[in-house]
């Protein structure tokens, strides 16, 4: 495993990469700020915004913190880098969702391709999309290893029941079928995935502050972060919110069983865990 950014690195050797999500459509920069500042006063490892140069070169004025942008556009990424962005993710393809367009691995693949030569220098990041059958997924991971791509990111979908997946997961106890949330998908993903590459993932959709452990057991090296941060109502809460997040990550390094994670979830404070239920 290889990054170009010295931060990102030290994290993945840890596997405690914490990303926090300013919102891939959000261009507000009174929002995007607020949420910036919380993140450069916590243990963020970076931030993942919209693939805005004005965005971008915003950030960098003021933010330590790796700055990644988001986009399925070539174009897009080539100036976010040029602005300043640290590192890429070809990713964001909820505007292809929202046209009922579902790109196949081969498309994906393809994709990636054009954005490595145009931005070789950086460190790019790949989601596989949670449409594709685990086969398609674990072979598109497989190729963007060869292609070269730094990490890869799982994601999930919202209202999501468990059974609908065909798979027998072993590691995972039966209360998990009862929680509908996006996370479920991108565990899947992570876990399966994981058994086959030595690439990074970075598991991200519905996980929250005490989610860290459970996608590390599933072979995450770090998690994702966006919209329960933004539940906060301040900077100092958003703020607390991802140490919050942070802390679960270093916390439960050296488990190895799923009930050695539900015994120390059980000694965390009662408002950290309720943020849990709240799904």
């Amino acid at each position: 495993m290889k990054v170009f950014n010295s931060r990102l690195q030290e994290a993945f050797q840890t596997k405690s990469v914490l990303k926090v999500i300013t919102g891939i459509h959000n261009t507000n920069i009174q929002q995007v700020m607020k949420i910036a500042k919380a993140a450069e006063l916590s243990n963020a490892t970076y931030l993942d915004v919209a693939s805005n140069t004005y965005l971008v070169k915003m950030l960098k004025s003021f933010s330590r913190l790796p700055i990644c942008i988001s986009s399925i556009d070539p174009v897009d990424i080539y100036n976010g880098v040029s602005s300043g962005a640290d590192l890429v993710e070809i990713g964001n393809y909820d505007f292809f969702y929202d046209q009922g367009i579902y790109l196949n691995k081969e498309q994906i693949l393809e994709l990636s391709k054009e954005i490595k030569c145009l931005v070789y220098n950086v460190d790019i990041c790949v989601t596989i999309p949670y449409y594709l059958n685990l086969a398609d997924q674990i072979s598109l991971a497989k190729d963007l290893q060869l292609l070269g791509i730094n990490f890869i990111q799982t994601e999930g979908i919202s209202k999501i029941n468990c059974t609908k997946f065909d798979i027998n997961l072993t590691k995972s106890p039966s209360s998990f079928y009862n929680l509908h949330n996006s996370f479920i998908p991108s565990l899947l993903s992570t876990y399966f995935i994981s058994e086959f590459i030595d690439l990074p993932i970075i598991a991200a959709s519905g996980y929250k502050n005490i989610f860290g452990p459970i996608a590390k057991f599933y072979g995450a090296y770090g998690i994702g972060i966006g919209s329960a941060v933004y539940k906060e109502i301040d900077i100092i809460s958003m703020s607390n919110y991802i140490n919050q997040t942070y802390n679960s990550l270093s916390l439960f390094s050296s488990l190895n069983s799923f009930s050695d994670i539900e015994s120390e979830l059980s000694k965390l404070p009662f408002s950290c865990l309720e943020n849990f239920f709240n799904i």
